[in-house]
């Protein structure tokens, strides 16, 4: 019944991240895209394009994530790091020679199933099992815990956007992450008010705590594209998330019920 389970979220995961994908390629990349073309200063984008050493760079600090190299610190959908390597790379590409979306695909699908073995592991061991009727609801607490909390002293940022140092914020990232799954479950899973009022000061500890900022907020990137650009990843996110905890409890009906 478990393994019948966990191929249930697994399939979902899967399924979620192809749907990521096309959510990402419609509303965030180009956003990425168009913000590359403020990097550098005073270097045109065609100056910029033309050296190798942008793809280099360590643009894939965003809060929502970098896909492979960076899914220990971020564990997101949404990655800037994707979007570097135009799509007629030949050489290399992102990841093993492949173009951007070949590479994003690839991230999403591994990062879609992770995050749907991960939930399902959470169900199992709370005694609530991710149903239709509530599938909804589990993905809208996965994005908060993930996305949406972490965002508030992290938001979203485009390459070129000014941020601390990187080990800070992947720091501050997880501690948020786990301290709100873990305030999450206590708000709504355990019952009695002593439950309820930790779960509040779990979720409000690393914000009160605050995250690590940058020194010098110049950027030549527009603010309103940053802007732009939070609204979009956190709105594809959601879009993830919620697709991801209503095709878990199909597929937990479909598959895991028929043991």
């Amino acid at each position: 019944m478990i393994v019948r389970y966990l191929l249930a979220a697994l399939v979902a995961g899967l399924f979620s991240g192809v749907f990521m994908t096309l959510a990402q390629e419609a509303r965030v990349v180009p956003l990425i895209l168009h913000a590359e073309e403020y990097e550098g200063g005073d270097e045109t984008p065609a100056a910029e394009d033309a050296a190798p050493a942008a793809e280099g760079q360590s643009h894939e600090h965003s809060s929502l994530g970098s896909a492979l190299s960076q899914v220990a610190a971020y564990l997101s959908p949404v990655s800037v790091a994707h979007a570097h390597a135009g799509e007629d790379h030949e050489d290399g590409g992102i990841l093993f020679g492949m173009s951007r979306f070949s590479g994003t695909l690839l991230a999403n699908l591994v990062t879609g199933a992770g995050f749907a073995l991960l939930l399902a592991g959470i169900s199992l061991i709370s005694g609530h099992p991710v149903t239709v009727a509530n599938g909804a609801l589990w993905g809208a607490a996965g994005w908060l815990a993930v996305h949406l909390l972490p965002a508030i002293g992290l938001p979203p940022e485009l390459p070129g956007f000014p941020a601390a140092e990187l080990g800070d914020r992947q720091l501050w990232w997880v501690v948020t992450v786990l301290l709100s799954a873990a305030g999450l479950y206590l708000l709504f899973l355990k019952p009695g008010i002593v439950a309820k009022i930790a779960g509040l000061v779990l979720i409000a500890a690393p914000q009160i705590y605050g995250a690590p900022q940058p020194t010098d907020i110049s950027s030549d990137v527009p603010a309103v594209l940053g802007a732009e650009f939070a609204v979009a990843a956190l709105a594809t996110t959601l879009f993830f998330w919620i697709v991801l905890g209503l095709s878990m409890g199909f597929a937990n009906q479909k598959i895991a019920k028929d043991a």
